[in-house]
């Protein structure tokens, strides 16, 4: 297990856009268990590669059933409704707000075997997905932040 170094608020790599993914690889599969260990270690939702300081179109999300969804240069093909979220970053510890998102949300996406995919998703799995999807495009949820909360009401 390789637990990488999850970058704070102010890190160059996470204001900016990724490169897309091209070497479906050993590497890249070692980039992704590092980072599910990370991500279970930081004891969160989802992480993105920029968050480890890595410019890549990668991230990873936990889903509603506990399975973790790999999105290698995901596209958010669909988005309806819209649904209101208390959220979090790990990148920004300690903040927490209520933001508007998409009710549910479908996305494309590679899987790391190069293998494309379609998946649809509803709820918290959809605020994820929108969530670790604007870290590739270097923006934070701050910029859909409605109202900050205490740690306290979340």
């Amino acid at each position: 297990m390789a637990l990488r170094e999850i970058v704070k608020e102010g890190y160059e790599s996470l204001s900016k856009v990724c490169k897309p993914v091209t070497a479906f690889d050993s590497k890249l599969k070692t980039l992704v268990k590092d980072m599910t260990d990370t991500l279970i270690a930081a004891d969160g939702l989802g992480l993105a590669a920029p968050q480890i300081g890595i410019l890549r179109r990668l991230a990873i999300v936990i889903d509603d059933n506990g399975d973790f969804i790999t999105l290698i240069n995901p596209v958010i093909t669909e988005k309806s409704g819209e649904q209101f979220a208390n959220e979090g970053c790990l990148s920004v510890p300690g903040v927490f707000g209520k933001t508007k998102r998409p009710a549910k949300v479908t996305v494309e996406a590679y899987d790391v075997d190069g293998n494309k995919f379609s998946l649809t998703r509803t709820g918290i799995t959809a605020v994820c997905i929108c969530h670790e999807t604007d870290h590739l495009d270097g923006k934070l949820f701050r910029e859909h932040v409605i109202e900050y909360l205490h740690e306290d009401d979340e």
